[in-house]
């Protein structure tokens, strides 16, 4: 194993760790930690595979990230709506 596959699994990790505390109940998937949580996988994923590379993860970990990203922007703009 190398350091970029151990790179990857941490964003597996995260991943899966997002979506176990979402079925658990303790957050919310339209809260930033959940996006938050699922981006750092995603690029953590996207890092390992820059050194082993595969077409359908790298399509699949872009389209998490780019969700990600958006759910960050949706949180961050109702909090700040939610303060006005």
């Amino acid at each position: 194993m190398t350091i970029y596959d151990a790179i990857g699994i941490t964003g597996v990790a995260f991943v899966l760790l997002a979506y176990g505390l979402l079925q658990v109940e303790k957050i919310d998937s339209r809260g930033w930690r959940y996006s938050a949580l699922n981006a750092v996988g995603a690029l953590l994923i996207m890092v390992s595979l820059y050194f082993t590379f595969n077409l359908a993860s790298f399509i699949i970990e872009c389209a998490w990230l780019a969700i990600s990203v958006y759910g960050l922007f949706k949180a961050w703009r109702t909090r700040g709506g939610a303060r006005q």
